[in-house]
Formats: structure tokens, C-alpha cells, sequence
């Protein structure tokens, strides 16, 4: 339009001006002659050029040669341009005279009017326009060179105005205020730095990358390094869709204090680095980075490239993105989460409307929560300080809306779901498509995340599967841990929350992969076992929430619950959180036994776990329902498991009474031959402790069952050890029914004759015979049943007490513990004997204070697995060194409880330890027959 020629008009004025000035500083002849020449060139276009618009980019380049002119020539002579220069000078001067010459002829010859007032020949402009562009590149190559020359030659300080280059000093931006838990790293990346290191700092949005870059810029060795050419250029707030070369150049050179013009800016940047050393930090370089994806762009990576080719010069770029420039040796650190006491200063510094010490225990699993993020944490903390909650009501308003209570504002500083979405809006994720998100949600669904190994496996319909899980950990929104792809815990929380729920095609997928899993673990363990070891919380998620949400493979869910917990008992003891799920189970005809079924693994699972309560309580409401389903079988088989549960823990008579009204129920006819065998071994061992019957009668109605024959002819001539029978003739016994059982299957049964071998031959003075023994049971135990080595190894270590050799007999605890030490709940039982043992050997060196602090350890964990026998025992201990202090008072008060322990188990109080002969303390110690005796000691204590 008419206005925009006019406004051209009048630039044209005032570069024509501008020429004619520059003309006349210029101290170059030649440089002269092509500034009359563009001079005229713009004095025809203003006169004659009707469309004046169409002639705008001519004008720029003139514009341009006239910046490049007045500082490449200013201070120099004829001398100094030649060479290099010369030649750009030359060929700048051939090429704007040839415009000219068209220029002037088409006016002399009347046609320049008419064309372009008519049409405007395009084509002819773009030809010159494109011209000046190859001359321009050429004679910017050529200057920068002539430039260098000169900065090295010391003709030009350093300060001199580069080609079309005006330099500002930018000052960098200054440390955060809050940057806690950071200091060793940001030393490390300094010393880095400091030693012309390139680094690329990866990390998920919110992780303090661009925190970190601010802080090493300004430590006291970089600033005494790079001084003033310190520069931060920040990419934040570019669409990776949109950015083009030019942006990211004028962004880089802005940053520098630059204003480029002419040609080939990358080299006038790379001009201006070379003049000193430089520390130069790419923030947000994930913008750009997924912009030089495109072919279009390909340009970026290899200017960056050219830069950090440039001696002193140091780049340090933050991303999340891995996509990092090629050609350049990158030292790439991920950067971690904060640690938990540095999550709490961050918090806390925000967070002031209590006082640290009356928040911080309640404030920490919430912290955890959050993985430490430093975003989410100081979003969290501003959004409680502003609205002043409560401790108590933040954690409220987290359970109720998680991420949610994360958008606390706009801005990716304020606001996860921002951040979030400025990585899945990367173009890399965008072309994943819909596949993209699936696998997020995915993993983020799974606890443990996407087990890499097995994501073909897990994920059949997506065969790309390992591609997009690639391009997602480089863009950090997953992590790769142990063969595991994984999120954090915010960004779990924003999938869930904000983007999609699994969908449905993909949870059946890894459901019915996990389900024939478990079920061929249970067939072929040596196969499959691993597999439930590394994704045992996928394979607990995926059926916890199955359970959940019942559809119409209810049944598959239920078989794969039981069988699942099966593989833990077995593979991986630990607990578990399906209780809830199993114990919401609709109970009907249709799952009474499914229940059931699930409730017996559970109680198997408690078991092995010590957790004898819990187990107690799970078999006795897994019998209701068997019972219920019309299945006296399974229900015999849990109550005569939970009766001989009673018996471990001591509780004799109610294990003897479980047993008694299970003979004496309707359902007993109707249980097989094998389990009323069980039932009746089982009760005899309650029978044997209460010295209920004589030990004649222990163990014979069960001793010709095929199954419990064996076993209950070994526990017969035991009995009638521990109920005082003659010890030569049931060592006699003993030795028999070990030359009936050498085979391999009947290792459980050797165990048991090698044992009451092993107590005879302690009872009867033959400790090397007892070692003997009890090695052997080790030999067959070991790489098989750890837990059984140390068992038997605390009685080796008390028959080493009674030698005397009380070193031997620690140092036997200790190494055959070193496989326990981090498995406290899963080995408390262990724990117990180990304890005990300790203790004993203590009292027995004369090491009271020793043995007291393991009685004591003993006692307190008897009361957690409500374990009375143990705990008699160590009570006697602590007795017995109250009577060695002659602490008749205390030593009686004791003495008194394990009597009381005696009548709730039982037991007669004179044969405490009859059935447990390694349990005993040696003869020496008196206090508790002398109690029982009730001699004179404690005549004021026994009334």
C-alpha cells in the first residue's frame, strides 16, 4: 500500500544518508567505491520504483554492506586489506556494480518505469538479492579471518568492534537464594568447568538444572577464570515448533551482548568467543535440541559444535533432553533429587506457619512423596504458606487432589502441569502420537516401572515399544534404574492424575504376561522364579488393583492372588499389601474356595515372615471358609497348621485343645487318613511339652500312617528321652531309624534323629559326639536352608560354651548370622534363637552386663512374636544374675514370672527346659531350683 511505500521511501533516505556518511570515514578506496555504488543503486530504486516493497530486502543488504564497511576498515590502510579481504572487497564491488549496470540501464532505456510498475520482476530481484548473499558470506569469512589475524598480531584489542558486531556487556544472572543440598555437586561441575570441561546437565523439568548453572557461573574460580565473559543465554519460553535458526542465533549473540548483521553470523559469534575465554550455558537447550531434529535445522548442533571447538571457550548446556549436539564431548550429569534434609530446608524456609520442629516428622513421608523433587517441594510449600494450612490439613489436601495442589499458579515455576506439558508438547514426544502416552501411563501405573528386559513381553501390540520407551528417557520424562524405566514420583502423579488412565488393551497385556508367569513359577521355579523376584510389585499392583475392580476373569485374579503369594513364600519372602484386597473379597458360592485359597497363602506367607499373629488370624478365617465350601479337608490342613503355630510360640494347651476339638468335630470322618496322622502327630508334640501323658503313649496311633510313620517314631524315642527314659536305649533307637532313612528325601527326617542324637550325646557328657552330629545336619543344610544353618549352628555354639571355648562359640553366632543381618523381619524367629543364644554363652563366660543386654534383646522381641518359651528362658537368665548379685528380691520377682509363664503355657515349672536341652543353662547356675525348692533365699518371697 501506498503507506508502506512511503515508509520505505523514507528509509531509503536515511540510508542513502547514512552511506554517504560511512563513505566518507572510510579510509579504503575500494570500500569507498562500493558505497557510491549502493548509494546510487538505492538513489534509481527511491526514483524510479513505483512498488517500493518489493525492493525492501535489496535495501537491507545494502544497508548490511555499509555496517560491514564502516567497522571491518575503520584504523586500517591499503596494506592491511589485502589478501583474504582484498579478494571479498573485490568480488563485493563486481557484484553491486552488476546490479547497478542493470539497475541503470533498464532506466536509460525507458523499460525500468514500466516493469516495475506493472509486475515487478521478482525473479530479477531475488537473482541480485541472492548475489549479495553469496558475496556477503564470502567477504564475512574473509573479514573474520582478517580480524583474527589482527587480534593475534595485537593491532586490535580485544574491546575492537567485530565485523558488523556492537558489543554490550550482559551481566549473567546471580545465585539463587535457595539452593540447598547442591554444594558438592556444584563443586564438582565448578572444578569441571575450571579445567575447560563441556557439561550438559540432564534432568526432568523442576530438577534445579538451570538453579545449578546459575550457581556455578557465579562461583569465586569461574568468575576469576572468565571475569566479565561470563554468559547465561536462555532458550525458556521458545516453541520448539516454531524456533528457527536465526531465533536460536539471535537469542546466543543477544546474550553475548551482540547485535550481528550481514552474513554468516555463526562466524561472527565464534569470532567474537575467540578473543578470550568465554563460559557459555545453553539453559533450556532441549528447546532447540528437538528443533535440530529437523532437517531444516540442522544447523544448530554443528554451530554449537564449532563453538566449543574454539580454545577457552567452555559450554555448559541444561536440558531435559539427551538429544545433545553431536561432536562435542559432553561430560552429561543427571542430575539427582534433593536428599531428605535438604528437602526439609527447602520446604521449611517457605513453609513458616509452624515451627520446623513441630512439622518435620509429619511433613517427611510427604517429602518422600514427592521423590524430592525441588519443584514440586517448593510449589508444595508456597501453596501451604499462602493458604495457611496446617500441617495436618497439606497432607489432607495432598491425599485428596495429589498433583493438583501442584498447579499453583502459571508458569512452569509455579505450576507442574506446565512443565509437564512443556515435555510431552516436544516434537519428539509428539510423534510418538497416542503410542507415546500409553507407555507413560503405563509406567506410571507400575511401581517398579517398565521392566526393559521384558517390554516386547509385557507389551505385544506396541512394537515399538523400545523405541518410544527410548525417546521418552531422552526427554527425561522417564529414567532408566536396574533394567527398570521409571518416572518420578511427581510426574507419576500428573500421569494419573491429569493425563490418561492406562488403557485397557495394555493393563490386559502385562496382566495375562505376569498371570502365566506366576502360575509356571509354581511348575518350573528354576525358570521363572527370577521373574517374580525383579517385578514383584508390578505383579502385587496389577492384582491388588484386579481384585479392585472385578470383572469378568474374576476367577483368573483369584488364582493369580494365592499362586502369586505362593512365589513370595517361596522366592521372596516379604509382606505384602494384598491383605486389604483379599479381606474385601465378596464372600458367596462362587468364591468361597477362591478365598479361601488366597487366605491360606496369606497365612503361609505370615509364617515364613515370623509374623505368627497375623498367620494365626489368616488360617482360622481361611478354615471358615473351607468349611463353609464343604471342604473338611483344606479346613483340617489350616487348623492343625495354626494349632502347631500355638506350640512354636508355647501356648501348649490351647494348640493341645485346638487339636482335641478337631478329633471330637463332625468333620473328622470325614478328613483323610494322612491328616488325621498330622492332627495326631501334631497334638502329641503340644501333649509332650505338658507332660500330659506318659511318653509310651506319644506318637503311636500316627507311627504306621505312611506319610508320618517315619517322623513319628523319631519324635517317640525323643519324647521318651525328655520324659526321663533310659538314654542308652533310645540313642540305640535313635541310630536305627537314622540307617532307615539315608536317602535324599528323607533329609527333613535325618535332621530330626541327628538332633536327638546330638542332645543324648550333650545330656550324657559327649560334646564332640553333640558337634558331630549337629555338623552333619549342617552339611546337608547348607546351600540349601540358611535358616537352618544358623539354628543349628547357635546349638554347636552352646555345646562350644559348655567346652569352654567361648571365642569358638561366639565367632560360630556371628558368621553363620552375616546372612541375616538385613532381614530382621523375615528371620525374627531366627533372630530369637541367635539372641538367646548369645546370652547364654555370655552368662556361661561370666560376662553378666553382656548377657543381661541379650536376655533383655531376647524378652523384647518374645513379646513381639508373643513367644513364651523363649522368653521364660531369658527371664530365668536375667534370674539367675539377680542371685548371682545376691539380688534375692529381684532374682525372686523373676523367678515368679517364668512360674506364671509355666502355668500359661503348660508346662510344668520343673520341666521347663526337658524338651529343649540346648536351651539349658549349665548346672552351676542355681537360682531357679532354688527357687523351685523354695529354700531359705527366698522364703520372704515365695509365700
Amino acid at each position: 500500500g501506498e503507506e508502506q511505500d512511503d515508509s520505505l521511501s523514507q528509509l531509503l533516505d536515511v540510508t542513502i544518508a547514512a552511506i554517504n556518511v560511512t563513505k566518507d570515514l572510510v579510509p579504503i578506496n575500494l570500500a569507498k567505491g562500493i558505497l557510491t555504488t549502493i548509494a546510487n543503486i538505492l538513489i534509481i530504486a527511491q526514483s524510479v520504483i513505483k512498488n517500493k516493497s518489493d525492493f525492501q530486502a535489496i535495501a537491507d543488504k545494502c544497508e548490511a554492506i555499509r555496517q560491514i564497511l564502516e567497522r571491518a576498515t575503520k584504523d586500517a590502510t591499503e596494506d592491511d586489506l589485502r589478501g583474504h579481504l582484498g579478494h571479498a572487497l573485490s568480488q563485493l564491488n563486481k557484484s553491486v556494480n552488476r546490479i547497478n549496470s542493470d539497475v541503470a540501464s533498464k532506466k536509460e532505456q525507458g523499460f525500468l518505469r514500466r516493469l516495475f510498475a506493472v509486475t515487478i520482476d521478482r525473479d530479477k530481484i531475488a537473482a541480485w538479492e541472492k548475489d549479495l548473499d553469496r558475496v556477503l558470506g564470502l567477504f564475512s569469512v574473509c573479514i573474520s579471518n582478517f580480524i583474527s589475524i589482527l587480534l593475534l598480531n595485537g593491532v586490535l584489542s580485544c574491546a575492537y568492534p567485530l565485523n558488523a558486531i556492537r558489543h554490550r556487556p550482559i551481566e549473567p544472572p546471580s545465585r539463587p537464594a535457595m539452593l540447598y543440598g547442591r554444594d558438592d555437586l556444584v563443586a564438582e561441575l565448578t572444578n569441571l568447568v575450571v579445567n575447560d570441561e563441556h557439561l550438559a546437565l540432564i534432568g526432568p523439568g523442576g530438577m534445579g538444572k538451570s538453579s545449578l548453572a546459575k550457581a556455578i557461573i557465579n562461583e569465586p574460580l569461574v568468575t576469576n577464570k572468565f571475569a566479565d565473559r561470563r554468559f547465561f543465554v536462555t532458550y525458556d519460553g521458545l516453541d520448539a515448533l516454531t524456533i528457527t535458526f536465526e531465533t536460536f542465533l539471535t537469542h546466543f549473540a543477544g546474550a553475548l551482548g551482540m547485535e550481528i548483521a550481514g552474513a554468516d553470523p555463526v562466524r561472527q559469534i565464534s569470532t567474537f568467543l575467540r578473543s578470550a575465554s568465554a563460559l557459555v550455558v545453553l539453559d533450556n537447550a532441549e528447546t532447540f535440541e528437538e528443533a535440530s531434529a529437523s532437517l531444516a535445522l540442522g544447523d544448530i548442533p554443528q554451530a554449537i559444535a564449532e563453538m566449543a571447538d574454539i580454545p577457552g571457550v567452555v559450554l555448559v548446556l541444561t536440558s531435559r533432553s539427551r538429544r545433545n549436539a553431536p561432536n562435542v564431548q559432553w561430560i552429561t550429569k543427571d542430575i539427582p533429587p534433593l536428599d531428605l534434609s535438604s528437602a526439609q530446608a527447602v520446604f521449611f524456609r517457605i513453609y513458616q506457619h509452624v515451627s520446623r520442629s513441630e512439622a518435620e516428622e509429619s511433613i517427611k513421608d510427604l517429602l518422600k512423596e514427592l521423590d524430592f523433587h525441588p519443584l514440586s517441594i517448593n510449589i508444595l510449600a508456597n501453596a501451604a504458606q499462602h493458604n495457611c494450612w496446617s500441617p495436618a490439613t497439606l497432607l489432607k489436601r495432598w491425599n485428596d487432589r495429589h498433583s493438583k495442589v501442584l498447579d499453583g499458579g502459571k508458569g512452569k515455576l509455579q505450576s507442574l502441569s506446565h512443565t509437564m506439558q512443556l515435555s510431552l508438547s516436544s516434537p519428539s514426544v509428539q510423534k510418538l502420537g497416542e503410542d507415546g502416552r500409553r507407555v507413560l501411563a503405563i509406567i506410571a501405573f507400575l511401581p517398579q516401572g517398565l521392566n526393559e528386559d521384558l517390554a516386547s513381553d509385557l507389551l505385544p501390540s506396541l512394537s515399538q515399544v523400545d523405541f518410544i520407551c527410548d525417546v521418552l528417557c531422552t526427554q527425561s520424562l522417564v529414567y532408566r534404574q536396574s533394567n527398570f524405566l521409571k518416572v518420578l514420583a511427581p510426574i507419576r502423579h500428573y500421569v494419573r492424575d491429569s493425563l490418561q488412565a492406562p488403557d485397557s488393551e495394555g493393563l490386559q497385556e502385562i496382566c495375562a504376561f505376569y498371570y502365566r508367569t506366576v502360575a509356571s513359577c509354581l511348575k518350573e521355579p528354576n525358570q521363572y522364579a527370577d521373574i517374580i523376584i525383579s517385578d514383584h510389585l508390578n505383579i502385587e499392583q496389577v492384582v491388588a488393583s484386579n481384585l479392585a475392580h472385578i470383572r469378568d476373569d474374576a476367577k483368573e485374579s483369584y488364582v493369580a492372588c494365592w499362586q502369586f503369594l505362593l512365589c513370595l513364600e517361596q522366592h521372596l519372602p516379604r509382606p505384602t499389601t494384598l491383605t486389604p484386597a483379599i479381606s474385601n473379597i465378596v464372600e458367596g458360592s462362587s468364591t468361597w474356595t477362591l478365598k479361601a485359597h488366597c487366605l491360606l497363602s496369606l497365612a503361609q506367607l505370615y509364617n515364613k515372615l515370623s509374623q505368627l499373629v497375623e498367620a494365626s488370624q489368616a488360617f482360622q478365617a481361611a478354615e471358615a471358609l473351607y468349611l463353609t465350601a464343604s471342604d473338611p479337608e483344606s479346613m483340617g490342613n489350616c487348623l492343625i497348621t495354626r494349632a502347631d503355630l500355638l506350640r512354636c510360640q508355647g501356648r501348649f494347651i490351647q494348640s493341645q485343645k485346638l487339636l482335641e476339638n478337631l478329633q471330637q468335630s463332625d468333620s473328622w470322618e470325614s478328613l483323610s487318613e494322612t491328616t488325621k496322622a498330622r492332627a495326631r502327630n501334631f497334638l502329641d508334640v503340644a501333649r509332650m511339652y505338658t507332660f500330659a501323658v506318659s511318653a509310651d503313649e506319644l506318637f503311636v496311633k500316627s507311627s504306621d500312617d505312611r506319610d508320618w510313620g517315619e517322623n513319628s517314631k523319631i519324635w517317640h524315642w525323643r519324647a521318651k528321652f525328655y520324659h526321663g527314659g533310659d538314654a542308652i536305649q533310645v540313642n540305640t533307637h535313635l541310630k536305627d531309624l537314622l540307617l532307615q532313612c539315608p536317602s535324599a528325601a528323607a533329609a527333613l527326617y535325618r535332621n530330626d534323629v541327628l538332633l536327638g542324637l546330638a542332645e543324648v550325646a550333650l545330656c550324657t557328657g559327649r560334646l564332640s559326639d553333640a558337634m558331630d552330629n549337629l555338623q552333619a545336619i549342617i552339611g546337608m543344610s547348607e546351600g540349601q536352608r540358611s535358616e537352618d544353618v544358623l539354628w543349628y549352628t547357635v546349638r554347636k555354639a552352646a555345646v562350644a560354651s559348655k567346652q569352654k571355648n567361648y571365642d569358638l562359640a561366639r565367632e560360630l553366632i556371628q558368621k553363620a548370622s552375616e546372612p541375616f543381618q538385613f532381614f530382621s523381619l523375615r528371620n525374627a524367629r531366627t533372630f530369637l534363637h541367635q539372641s538367646y543364644g548369645l546370652a547364654c554363652i555370655e552368662l556361661t563366660a561370666g560376662e553378666c552386663d553382656r548377657a543381661e543386654f541379650y536376655f533383655t534383646a531376647t524378652i523384647e522381641a518374645c513379646d513381639m512374636q508373643s513367644n513364651l518359651v523363649l522368653q521364660a528362658f531369658s527371664i530365668r537368665g536375667l534370674g539367675e544374675i539377680a542371685f548371682a548379685r545376691s539380688d534375692f528380691v529381684l532374682a525372686a520377682q523373676r523367678f515368679k514370672k517364668i512360674r506364671s509363664l509355666c502355668a500359661e503355657m503348660g508346662v510344668p515349672p520343673q520341666h521347663l527346659y526337658s524338651c529343649s536341652p540346648f536351651g539349658t543353662l549349665p548346672d552351676k547356675f542355681k537360682g531357679w531350683t532354688s527357687f523351685l525348692k523354695d529354700l531359705s533365699s527366698f522364703a520372704n518371697d515365695t509365700t
